[in-house]
């Protein structure tokens, strides 16, 4: 059994189609055979890369609705039709500004799973409850109001922990803390189903860059990396696809 790294990008509310061109450019002479990228630019910008890139493309956000009278919202129809192959589900920022809670993010994963996009779980604790010993407490009720009922849909995912408190502030848990939380989530996904606990990706999130990347990816539990502000900057980014752990992690 084999995890391949991977290197997701969200660009959040930034972006134009000069940085959609900038990055295909950089990454197009990478090679990325034994690592998978993703970008999630904002949803304008989706259709907007070429069909021949070397990485692959997601959305940030996606309704649980099929379609319907739902101003502003995109349904999985709509982003598999633009080109998106994952999406972004439960970010912090839009659990804490948009209200998004525990079964409004489960209802939108198993959305995006019966539609065929593979969904990236955020999941993530913010300073005052790691300060009260709370993270796991946090992170073991997030990962059950998606997969308690629904287990099946484990197989088909990626998970990402971003520790709230690390998310833009140029604080970055330490390598050893990241595994610690990392293999503290992937013991607990094993009572739901061991095999897809063991097989299923664990992204890093929070203030990843250059400089902290190769420590964070030699960890055995950590599989690759959400990047924010990083993802940004192309060379910056492609620094960070090249620097994670290459081989099998079991």
């Amino acid at each position: 059994m084999q995890r391949t790294p991977l290197i997701a990008a969200n660009w959040k509310m930034n972006g134009s189609v000069a940085l959609v061109e900038e990055i295909t450019r950089e990454l197009a002479s990478l090679n990325l055979s034994e690592t998978e990228v993703l970008i999630c630019p904002p949803a304008t910008l989706i259709n907007c890369f070429s069909a021949e890139r070397n990485f692959m493309l997601g959305a940030q956000n996606v309704s649980h609705e099929k379609a319907g009278a739902f101003t502003g919202e995109l349904s999985t129809d709509l982003l598999l039709e633009a080109g998106a192959r994952f999406v972004i589900i439960g970010h912090s920022e839009r659990r804490t500004l948009n209200f998004e809670s525990d079964g409004l993010i489960a209802a939108k994963l198993a959305a995006a799973v019966n539609a065929g996009l593979t969904p990236v779980l955020c999941i993530g604790e913010t300073l005052e409850q790691r300060q009260q010993e709370k993270t796991q407490q946090v992170l073991a009720r997030q990962l059950d109001a998606v997969y308690a009922s629904q287990p099946e849909l484990l197989a088909k995912s990626v998970i990402a922990y971003e520790p709230i408190w690390a998310i833009g502030t140029g604080e970055s848990a330490t390598p050893q803390q990241a595994q610690t939380t990392h293999a503290f989530i992937r013991q607990h996904l094993k009572q739901y189903d061991t095999q897809s606990a063991i097989r299923v990706k664990l992204l890093y999130g929070g203030s990843v860059n250059a400089d902290n990347c190769a420590a964070l990816f030699d960890q055995a539990d950590i599989d690759g990396a959400l990047v924010g502000g990083a993802s940004l900057k192309p060379a910056e980014f492609a620094q960070i696809c090249l620097a994670v752990t290459k081989g099998a992690k079991e």
